[in-house]
């Protein structure tokens, strides 16, 4: 049994190019997997407490994935972007890749959102409950805008030029939060809350769309989207912070010990300066405080120095191999568990849906609620993997 596993691990790396950078394809199949795990739990009703978002204020380690994925994000861009301008490609070409890449991103966005249907109910009526609903903001469609923006800012600032962007955006966001004031249907005027459904940016999002367009629709007195429109601001400084870090990576002067140790050093002067602006500025996901992207931001570092240390300087990779599986089909990895997350609740086995047949008859009798919420997720990933390996076999390879 070992050994098989073992030669299935060292198949994987047969299709891995010599020069690549290992760490950052391991980290995105981590965060790729991490997103996929605590997106679908057997029931919502029973998840352990790391596996959930904050409720608002603080943070868990959910609410880290998510960052780290644009924080992975600027990396690739600096790294990709380079080897694209060594090829003699200029501005104009890797912005119109970059255009389409955006545009396919928002469709793929667009497509999970609309993809839905109420079997159960004779009366759903797709038109007017899904598509005239459709949720505009989302996952796909925050990576979409911060991808863009990041690579215009890439290509026309100097290192220096993008830490000042960077730096500025954090603090213009805050000072934006605290002092522009704003009003609701009723007159009443707030200025400087932090509030659930109470603050500058769910104000701008209940102004901008109609409240069955986002996500937290009948939220009071603002509904909002934690992937709203002016938390997207600071989501580009966490693309930014992975541009920075994907730069210092391209440098071949230096050796692969000395990019992760100043990696790693940067990535606790980051942390640090994370939890002290927190005593003034919370640290909170669905707002993406500037807090919170320094916070995140420095995690990240971290964790791609030392995943650089263990899998590109010490060359320890076997255990990773799964995570270079998923890593290189990380979008099509997102898009797979999203179509079959909702089959499985769209299609029903008598009254219950296959989902909450699965959890009832399979699971919860032998693991109690809590463990048969986690063996269900476990068994969707699983699942995924072997699709996912498939694909990896093939050389199959969905990029957007």
């Amino acid at each position: 049994m070992m050994s098989a596993l073992k030669a299935h691990c060292q198949s994987i790396y047969q299709h891995v190019p010599a020069n690549r950078l290992l760490a950052l394809d391991v980290f995105r199949g981590m965060t790729i997997t991490a997103m996929i795990l605590v997106n679908n739990p057997g029931s919502w009703q029973y998840i352990y407490s790391p596996l959930a978002h904050a409720k608002w204020h603080g943070w868990t380690l959910t609410d880290l994935i998510f960052p780290f994925f644009i924080f992975i994000v600027g990396v690739s861009i600096s790294l990709s972007g380079q080897r694209q301008k060594e090829q003699g490609l200029g501005h104009g070409h890797i912005i119109h890749h970059a255009l389409l890449r955006m545009f396919k991103l928002l469709l793929l966005g667009c497509f999970l959102a609309l993809f839905y249907y109420n079997f159960s109910a004779a009366d759903y009526d797709w038109f007017t409950q899904r598509l005239m609903q459709m949720r505009f903001m989302g996952v796909l469609q925050r990576i979409a805008l911060v991808y863009m923006a990041c690579v215009l800012l890439w290509l026309f600032l100097s290192r220096l030029q993008l830490v000042i962007c960077m730096l500025a955006i954090l603090v213009a966001y805050w000072l934006a939060m605290a002092f522009i004031p704003y009003h609701d249907d009723l007159g009443n005027q707030y200025v400087g809350l932090l509030e659930y459904a109470n603050n500058l940016s769910a104000w701008l999002d209940n102004y901008l769309f109609a409240k069955t367009h986002l996500y937290y629709s009948s939220a009071q007195p603002f509904a909002f989207d934690p992937e709203g429109v002016l938390s997207t601001l600071p989501a580009i400084a966490s693309g930014l912070s992975g541009v920075l870090a994907g730069q210092w990576l391209s440098f071949s002067h230096h050796s692969m010990r000395h990019k992760a140790k100043w990696l790693a050093i940067c990535g606790v002067v980051a942390l640090l300066l994370g939890q002290m602006w927190a005593h003034w500025l919370p640290i909170n996901k669905a707002l993406w405080t500037s807090s919170y992207v320094l916070l995140t931001s420095g995690y990240a570092a971290l964790i791609l120095a030392g995943l650089m240390y263990v899998l590109d300087i010490k060359q320890w990779r076997l255990w990773a191999a799964p995570f270079v599986v998923f890593g290189a089909n990380s979008i099509a990895f997102f898009m797979f568990a999203g179509v079959v997350g909702r089959l499985v609740i769209m299609v029903h086995i008598g009254e219950v849906s296959v989902k909450a047949w699965l959890y009832s008859h399979f699971y919860r009798p032998w693991l109690g609620d809590l463990n048969a919420s986690l063996a269900y997720a476990v068994s969707f990933l699983i699942l995924s993997y072997l699709v996912m390996f498939v694909m990896y076999r093939k050389h199959i390879f969905w990029k957007v």
